[in-house]
């Protein structure tokens, strides 16, 4: 039985850890071929090995998505080895929190850098074969920061905010070629940067509670349960959604107030 994902050849950043490896194992099970990018090498050879080992055709190749003329190079590479590329989740980002005021320039810098024009840099390099190949599907992996603000975590939402506008800026202009382009925004999601957040506290099981109060199930999402949503937003199931973005964060963005 062909996968959900049979015939989509997939580029999924940040792929090595977290989200990103949850995402290329979920699309790999649904029949996808992947093009996998992170910018640690050993983390990535690791993921990718034992996506191997369980059937996946894939390549990964190890870049940074602020270099632009890297992630051209990887698009070469796959389309030789699994075809031309059709789809493409911007998974990859980091976390820049801070005080506006005592942000520093190079910390804007290197969260715009990241969060936004290495997303770009993506979609630049994947939607001339998206145009000419008839359609295709690009999501970007947003964040209840995108229409939310949490003090003291500037720029991050800034760049997320605008990660959003890019979304629908792209899904208007190409939405008559075919190209679908959506986002996807989580909440809190039990990966590592989360675990090493509560454990940056004196008392990390206060600061997990804490979190998990803020939500009006009590717990968080699994990686697994946002790749569940990027697998539905990247298939054909959903060919009338663009410009728009799913919020995959258990009711957290709706809540004013925890009971």
């Amino acid at each position: 039985m062909a996968g959900r994902l049979s015939g989509k050849r997939i580029l999924v950043t940040g792929a090595a850890q977290g989200i990103g490896a949850a995402i290329a194992t979920a699309f790999a099970r649904e029949g996808a071929a992947l093009l996998l990018v992170d910018q640690d090498e050993a983390l990535l050879a690791e993921t990718a090995t034992g996506l191997r080992a369980a059937g996946a055709s894939l390549i990964d190749v190890a870049a940074d998505i602020t270099d632009a003329d890297a992630i051209n190079r990887a698009v070469d590479e796959a389309r030789a080895a699994i075809g031309p590329l059709n789809a493409l989740v911007n998974n990859a980002g980091i976390n820049v929190f801070a005080e506006p005021l005592a942000s520093t320039d190079a910390e804007w810098d290197r969260c715009f850098a990241v969060n936004l024009k290495g997303a770009w840099n993506c979609c630049r390099a994947v939607l001339p074969g998206l145009i000419e190949a008839g359609g295709g599907a690009i999501l970007n992996i947003a964040s209840t920061h995108a229409f939310t603000i949490i003090p003291h975590t500037f720029p991050y939402p800034l760049a997320k905010h605008a990660l959003l506008g890019m979304t629908k800026s792209l899904g208007l202009e190409y939405a008559a070629r075919g190209v679908r382009v959506n986002a996807l925004a989580p909440g809190y999601v039990a990966t590592q940067k989360v675990l090493d957040y509560w454990a940056s506290f004196a008392d990390p099981e206060a600061a997990r509670a804490a979190t998990l109060r803020l939500h009006p199930g009590g717990r968080i999402a699994t990686p697994q349960e946002i790749a569940l949503a990027a697998v539905f937003m990247i298939s054909d199931e959903c060919p009338f959604m663009n410009a728009t973005c799913l919020t995959v964060d258990g009711g957290l963005s709706v809540q004013q107030h925890p009971a």
